[in-house]
């Protein structure tokens, strides 16, 4: 079973590779690389949402046949992961086993937001450290600030600028949300997410803010792995039933 992971706004890859020492041997993390940041800072960064799941497409898209697999998002890698299911479907490839939400409201609701994008720096920032983005060694730090701002602007502008589409189909794979007991995104606005369940849909709480991610790795990583492990027994239960 392989496990994509998207990362949050301004985040890269890198946020989840200490994941991999508390997964089960039978799920593979796949961190997934974005322009902009991590390995790819060299690259240029998406125009559009729809750019970035073109992107995103790309990476799994030669993976997914071989294996079964989940995806995980947080924050803006839950938007991702919405939109990136629906790039699947119209590809007319094999639909995820599950997909994991962490940290972002229904879709629907998702524009509901104040549009930040476009304040000044000393304004953009003062915001994101409200929204506890950023960590005080980045803001003591002018050079690391200065490569950050930009990467976090730009995920801000795609996220902002991002047009909702109601699809007739619902998602036809079991749905796990996360959120924190503190978190901004209020619970009401993450159980919207029922709207667009075909299959089961739960929801854990953690303590933390909104980014309650980085504090409960283990609680989060277990969660993962009992249903992912479940998933891959029962899979290996109906392959071998004749």
């Amino acid at each position: 079973m392989m496990l994509f992971c998207l990362p949050y706004a301004g985040g890269s890859e890198e946020m989840y590779f200490k994941w991999e020492k508390y997964l089960h041997p039978l799920i593979k993390l796949y961190p997934v690389p974005l322009k902009g940041r991590g390995k790819r800072f060299n690259e240029a960064f998406y125009e559009s949402l729809e750019d970035a799941v073109d992107d995103i497409f790309e990476f799994i898209d030669s993976k997914i046949s071989d294996d079964d697999y989940a995806i995980y998002g947080h924050n803006m890698g839950g938007l991702l992961a919405y939109e990136l299911y629906y790039k699947i479907m119209d590809k007319n490839r094999k639909v995820p086993k599950h997909i994991f939400i962490s940290g972002h409201k229904a879709p629907n609701i998702a524009n509901d937001r104040e549009k930040i994008h476009t304040l000044s720096d000393d304004e953009f920032l003062k915001k994101i450290i409200e929204y506890g983005g950023i960590n005080d060694e980045a803001i003591e730090n002018g050079e690391l600030l200065e490569g950050f701002l930009p990467i976090i602007r730009n995920d801000f502008k795609i996220i902002e600028n991002y047009n909702y589409i109601k699809r007739e189909d619902k998602i036809n794979c079991n749905i796990t949300l996360f959120t924190g007991d503190e978190d901004f995104i209020t619970f009401h606005e993450m159980i919207e997410w029922e709207n667009y369940a075909n299959k089961d849909l739960r929801i854990h709480t953690f303590n933390g803010n909104h980014f309650f991610i980085n504090n409960n790795i283990e609680g989060i990583t277990s969660i993962i792995n009992n249903i992912l492990k479940n998933e891959s027994i029962c899979n290996a239960v109906n392959y071998f039933t004749f």
